[in-house]
């Protein structure tokens, strides 16, 4: 479906994120011409628009490790562009009629739930403005990567020892590729994500933009990123969905 139409962001929805205009990382688009709706980030008042008109779907799907705060991010970001939220994982525990992903997994497998996930993802794809937070391993599969690029993707990239830190802090219990050792909690999750990354760093860089959390970090001054809010991660993404888009055309152009 064709359309030349302004995509606002929602009214108010800059209330909570601080003052745009004060930030330093905050000169966000908040009106994208868009000429095509196609599908499924990750990612208030009308600043400035990006002053090109951008064939893009009207969608955006974060993706990024466990833990990373996709879900969250991917929240602010449906708020702000007047957006439908989904959380795939979500979805495929309510079409299998199971309350969660390590209780997937623990009857009956991993392949399973991979299955059930590129069906939700399928979905999703055919759908129109909306974000979606993908599961960590997503982009494990070329299929789903199929289904992603029908939308803009943002791979949230945040540091192992963060992750480990910020995992072992409330448990592996919800994270079924964790919890299957005993030891110590970051040791293990650190360990265990290392491995994992190693496995998908290759499938991340796929994504459409990469928001690094070290990078804002030290734009911010801060000397770690465990101090960065997610409204701060949120407007990053919109960042580096602004220069993406924005090559984009120029290329096509």
């Amino acid at each position: 479906m064709d359309a030349g139409v302004g995509l606002r962001a929602k009214p108010g929805a800059w209330a909570g994120l601080g003052n745009p205009r004060r930030s330093s990382t905050a000169r966000v688009p908040v009106r994208f011409a868009v000429e095509k709706f196609a599908q499924p980030l990750v990612l208030g008042s009308d600043r400035r628009s990006c002053g090109a008109k951008l064939k893009v779907s009207c969608s955006r799907k974060p993706a990024g490790m466990m833990g990373s705060g996709k879900t969250t991010v991917g929240k602010i970001l449906a708020e702000v562009l007047g957006y439908s939220f989904f959380d795939s994982d979500k979805l495929v525990e309510k079409a299998v009629g199971i309350s969660s992903v390590a209780e997937i997994f623990q009857l009956h497998s991993e392949a399973f739930f991979r299955d059930n996930e590129s069906e939700v993802l399928r979905d999703l794809s055919s759908m129109h403005r909306l974000v979606v937070a993908t599961g960590g391993g997503a982009v494990i599969r070329p299929i789903n990567w199929s289904y992603m690029k029908k939308g803009s993707t943002i791979w949230l990239d945040v540091p192992l020892d963060a992750l480990a830190r910020r995992i072992a802090a409330v448990g592996t219990a919800s994270r079924p590729l964790l919890h299957q050792e005993s030891g110590d909690p970051y040791a293990k999750a650190y360990a265990k994500l290392t491995a994992l990354f190693e496995q998908r760093m290759d499938s991340y860089a796929n994504a459409d933009a990469r928001v690094s959390l070290e990078h804002i970090a030290v734009k911010q001054g801060h000397s770690n990123v465990t101090t960065l809010t997610p409204s701060a991660i949120a407007i990053e993404a919109l960042l580096k969905m602004e220069s993406f888009l924005t090559e984009k055309a120029m290329i096509r152009n």
